[in-house]
């Protein structure tokens, strides 16, 4: 999967490239949008087709709330630590991390704050979404299907969804889809009030 992946990439960068007018990008959004849609669309009908899936989301109860703030937590203290090591202030590269995978908000909030760490969160959660697309597979095979959702954070609602869905089983998709929701919904919440420490 994770070929098929890079070889996606590879040839959108041609097209774009050589083949595309440039005229198209005013209409990139919306194309997105459907092929996302598209996307989680089929992930819903795999997960309908289980339809044991929501009974054992039951079971599991108010515990599946432990996924997305052990993500948050573990992303938080992670680049506090990268940024301790990079000589960056806590509370900046805690902002950064606090990202979790949402590149466009997280860069465009802490773009008040200082241009470079704008550029930064970019640059960081672009590359934390595309290591979680290339890893989500070997995580799922090799380690647990419940482990790969944490790569993805925030994106584990939308672009990871399929890849998730598609590696692990129906019951993980939906605690990955929950655990994007609320990665999400954290996002601006948490950038917000870490930069201000």
């Amino acid at each position: 999967m994770s070929f098929k992946i890079i070889l996606s990439v590879l040839a959108g960068i041609g097209v774009g490239y050589f083949i595309l007018p440039s005229e198209i990008l005013q209409y990139t959004d919306y194309i997105l949008d459907i092929g996302l849609c598209l996307l989680l669309f089929f992930v819903g009908i795999d997960i309908g087709k289980n339809k044991d899936v929501l009974g054992k989301i039951k079971k599991i109860g108010v515990r599946v709330l432990l996924v997305p703030v052990m993500i948050i937590i573990g992303s938080i203290f992670g680049s506090i630590i990268a940024g301790f090591i990079l000589g960056m202030p806590a509370n900046e590269s805690g902002a950064v991390g606090a990202g979790l995978g949402w590149y466009s908000l997280s860069s465009m909030m802490l773009a008040t704050y200082s241009s470079r760490l704008s550029a930064l969160a970019f640059i960081s959660n672009v590359t934390r979404e595309i290591i979680a697309l290339l890893t989500i597979p070997f995580i799922s095979k090799y380690i647990g299907d419940l482990e790969s959702v944490a790569p993805a954070g925030a994106t584990a609602m939308d672009t990871s969804l399929p890849l998730i869905a598609k590696s692990t089983n129906p019951q993980t998709a939906i605690i990955a889809f929950i655990s994007g929701v609320i990665a999400s919904t954290s996002v601006p919440i948490l950038v917000s009030f870490i930069i201000k420490i």
